[in-house]
C-alpha cells in the first residue's frame, strides 16, 4: 500500500485501516465511524457536551484540544490561509474552505424536502428546521423556543430591558445546575 514502517504491529494494524477504509468504531449518537476507539472517545465529547479545553483569552470552551488550538489563531491574529481567488487571509483552514465556496458556487448539501442546496452543512441543518418545525434554542426566562440561536439572543434583550439584573442571574443558575 505504502512505504510506511512501524515498530509495533498494533500501530501497523491501525495504519492499514486508512488504506482499507475500515472504521469499526461507530458513534451511538450520529453516523460517524472511526478507525480507532480513542478517536471515537474524543468524538463522543461533542455529544456529551464535555468541554475541558478553555481559552485563556475569552470564555470559550472546547471538547477537543485541536479545536482550542485552531481557535487561538483568532486571538493571535495569525492568518496563514489565503484565498487563491481574492487573496483574503483567514485564520483557519476550515474557514478558508468555507470561503472558497463563495467563489466556486459549490453547494454540496441538498435539502431532502425541497431540494434547495447549500454551501455549508450548518446552513442545511438550520434550513431543515423550517420543514421539521424543530426549535432547539429555548429562552432561559420565558421558555419561548427558536429555530436559530441568533434569534434567541435577540429575544433575550427584551428580558434585559425589563430587568437588567435578572437575566445574568438566571443564566448563571442554569449553568451551575448542569
Amino acid at each position: 500500500c505504502c512505504d510506511k514502517r512501524f515498530s509495533r504491529k498494533a500501530n501497523l494494524n491501525i495504519h492499514l485501516k486508512t488504506h482499507t477504509g475500515e472504521k469499526p468504531f461507530q458513534c451511538d449518537f450520529c453516523e460517524n465511524k472511526f478507525t480507532q476507539k480513542s478517536s471515537l472517545n474524543l468524538h463522543l465529547k461533542i455529544h456529551t457536551g464535555e468541554k475541558s479545553f478553555k481559552c485563556d483569552f475569552c470564555e470559550k470552551n472546547f471538547s477537543l484540544k485541536h479545536h482550542l488550538i485552531q481557535h487561538l489563531r483568532i486571538h493571535a491574529k495569525e492568518k496563514s490561509f489565503q484565498c487563491e481567488y481574492c487573496q483574503k487571509k483567514l485564520a483557519r483552514k476550515c474557514d478558508l474552505n468555507k470561503h472558497i465556496k463563495i467563489h466556486t458556487g459549490e453547494k454540496p448539501f441538498q435539502c431532502d424536502f425541497c431540494e434547495k442546496k447549500f454551501a455549508q452543512k450548518d446552513d442545511l441543518i438550520k434550513h431543515l428546521r423550517v420543514h421539521t418545525g424543530e426549535k432547539p434554542f429555548q429562552c432561559y426566562c420565558c421558555e419561548k423556543k427558536f429555530r436559530e440561536k441568533s434569534n434567541m439572543k435577540k429575544h433575550l434583550k427584551i428580558h434585559e430591558r425589563e430587568d437588567p439584573l435578572y437575566l445574568p442571574t438566571v443564566i448563571k443558575e442554569k449553568k451551575s445546575n448542569k
